[in-house]
């Protein structure tokens, strides 16, 4: 069902919030995929969605956010990264996965217009960092760690710092496309970086 249809079902009375949300978020996230991040705000967002443009406002405080938002809960993924034992393979198939997020026509253009509007929205910002940015940094330190516990990272190698290479690359040729972003770029990427940080014999 339609984000229109879902708000505007005759007799009904007043909707239940968690109702209201779902369709507004849906809205926003047809638009945003439709149009670009230009095309949300809180009146055709609240227009669409049959809400109040008020409650947008309770609820979201810019419509950065809001779009963040419904983004995110119409292509929220299983965060999970794979343990096999094997870290190269495991690096080079969640890289694989990225890239191909970030180079596909529904998504890519949508991330890096995200990602720009982050720069000047504090709203936007603060909510893709504790909403996406931070849960994804964990997950690949954590899979670093367990790495480096059994012996194929070496101790004195900053994880953090793992992370900003591999996917901050993958960022940076999304936002400055002089060189392709693909899945050779990714196997790249995980070569020259397993060469610095495993033991040295």
């Amino acid at each position: 069902m339609t984000a229109e249809a879902a708000a505007s079902r005759p007799g009904r009375g007043r909707r239940p919030a968690a109702e209201v949300r779902a369709a507004v978020l849906a809205a926003a996230g047809t638009m945003l995929l439709e149009n670009g991040l230009r095309d949300i705000t809180f009146e055709k967002v609240a227009t669409r969605a049959g809400a109040s443009k008020m409650t947008l406002y309770k609820w979201w405080p810019s419509p950065g956010a809001l779009a963040f938002d419904a983004y995110f809960a119409a292509t929220e993924q299983t965060l999970a990264f794979d343990d096999t034992g094997d870290l190269e393979s495991d690096l080079t198939g969640q890289l694989h996965a990225f890239v191909g997020f970030l180079t596909s026509r529904e998504h890519g253009p949508v991330v890096a217009e995200l990602v720009g509007a982050a720069q000047s929205d504090p709203d936007l910002a603060a909510a893709f960092t504790e909403r996406y940015t931070l849960p994804r940094r964990a997950l690949a330190v954590a899979r670093l760690r367990s790495a480096r516990l059994v012996g194929q990272i070496r101790p004195d190698v900053d994880l953090e710092s793992v992370v900003d290479q591999l996917w901050g690359a993958c960022y940076h040729r999304l936002l400055l496309p002089a060189r392709p972003l693909d899945t050779e770029f990714a196997d790249t990427l995980v070569r020259n970086l397993l060469a610095g940080i495993r033991p040295r014999d």
